[in-house]
């Protein structure tokens, strides 16, 4: 059962930093196609960068925390906000093809803290 575990959590890791890695380098770097998408959302450019550089700040930590952990469990609790953020925009906007990946962000947020071994809640 922890082989599965810590299986679903490097999986869930890996995407997590995939998504949104290139989410964050289209956001700063301005690729025509996402300052399209932003805009039509209704962010303009200034909020699409601060949006861009918050998500590359948070692939940082995740980065970082491939050798330090505690950075890891910072990262996925900086971008959960910007996931969850995605996921209200693309469903006030009707944008049903896009909203799916942003609510697997959800998800795999609570996934990854939930299998995270350095993570832990107490009430």
């Amino acid at each position: 059962m922890e082989t599965i575990k810590s299986i679903v959590h490097w999986l869930s890791y890996a995407y997590y930093l995939y998504v949104f890695g290139y989410a964050s380098l289209f956001k700063v770097f301005q690729k025509q196609s996402m300052m399209q998408s932003m805009d039509s959302l209704g962010f303009n450019k200034p909020w699409t960068l601060g949006i861009g550089i918050g998500e590359l700040l948070g692939v940082i930590f995740l980065l970082i925390g491939l050798y330090k952990p505690e950075f890891k469990t910072v990262g996925i609790l900086l971008l959960f906000p910007f996931a969850i953020g995605a996921f209200t925009a693309h469903m006030a906007h009707q944008e049903y093809n896009h909203y799916y990946n942003s609510l697997l962000m959800c998800m795999l947020s609570i996934i990854l803290l939930a299998t995270d071994k350095n993570f832990k809640i107490s009430i």
